[in-house]
């Protein structure tokens, strides 16, 4: 899909490609969402500049992701995405700046992108260029970002309560299965905000900022706020692990417990077992067994040497 923002425009206009398709003037943002290649051929020969396929944007390596090239600044940073389903991933988007335009290319649906493509179309100030644009953007994918963060945090803490505070012989697993989750979305968010920090760091080199002290300081307030939520993520990330080591410690304990009862009750029951082999054997010849109180005296002893194990083991305190 290809849409384009006009400067002022009260919302985007769809790019229906046709014959005579041409970039409109005074585009300030053209978004190519899983862009079918005729729409990438349109946007490339409007702009002058070659596109990064999707193959290239899934690239790890750095010179891969953010470059310079023919006057264009290509920027590739991991986004979030999903944070709210089952399947919490992180995606590649491309941002490029040429001239006064913003260019972005994504194959997934970020919530970020969204919500300032709504407040876009409510307010057609916060976007009278491609720089600004840029930056409001990534403004709201950190914002997002943080968010997602604060909630996984409020859930970690949530089951961090529910671990100290549970009752003997509670369920574990959907508490590990939260704390798993938990981890998983905190590890994508992690991802996200060092491609945002490498990425903010070489936007700093596009034209676009150089000589404008307004964006270059909210360049740097974007800077700022990335590390310090990726030191929150770092804690948070602690936090977890704790937790996990603390509900499979709780795990073990609970089962030496079970295995402890097991083991006094095998001891116990095993002077009986031997008083009882023995009277059981129907020797011909034995003191007992035409004695009036054998039967008697054969349950006496059994308990005896059953007891004496027990009161033993709770002297030590083992019990």
């Amino acid at each position: 899909m290809l849409r384009v923002l006009r400067h002022g425009a009260p919302g985007f206009e769809p790019g229906g490609l046709t014959p005579d398709w041409a970039l409109p003037a005074d585009a300030v943002w053209i978004e190519l969402v899983s862009p079918t290649r005729a729409e990438e051929v349109a946007v490339e020969k409007s702009i002058g500049l070659l596109l990064p396929t999707r193959e290239e944007m899934a690239e790890i390596e750095a010179s891969s992701r953010l470059y310079q090239e023919d006057g264009g600044t290509f920027m590739t940073a991991t986004v979030l995405v999903n944070a709210d389903g089952d399947l919490p991933t992180a995606a590649p988007v491309t941002f490029v700046l040429t001239g006064d335009r913003l260019v972005t290319i994504r194959y997934v649906e970020p919530k970020s992108f969204a919500v300032f493509a709504a407040q876009a179309e409510r307010q057609p100030s916060l976007c009278p260029g491609g720089a600004q644009t840029f930056l409001g953007l990534l403004d709201a994918v950190i914002d997002r970002t943080a968010d997602i963060l604060e909630r996984t945090a409020g859930e970690v803490e949530t089951q961090s309560r529910i671990i100290f505070s549970r009752p003997r012989g509670g369920a574990f697993e959907a508490i590990l299965n939260r704390l798993g989750r938990a981890q998983i979305v905190n590890s994508k968010a992690r991802d996200s905000l060092v491609s945002l920090a490498r990425l903010l760091s070489f936007a700093s080199l596009a034209d676009q900022f150089e000589g404008d002290k307004e964006l270059r300081d909210h360049l740097k307030s974007l800077q700022r706020d990335v590390q310090s939520i990726t030191d929150h993520s770092g804690y948070l990330s602690g936090n977890i692990t704790f937790l996990l080591d603390a509900a499979l410690g709780l795990i073990n304990i609970e089962q030496n417990a079970i295995f402890k009862i097991f083991s006094v009750f095998s001891v116990m029951f095993l002077p009986p077992t031997l008083v009882a082999g023995i009277y059981g054997m129907n020797f011909a010849h034995m003191p007992e067994l035409n004695w009036l109180h054998g039967y008697p005296f054969a349950l006496c002893m059994m308990v005896i040497a059953a007891a004496g194990p027990l009161l033993w083991f709770k002297r030590r305190g083992w019990l």
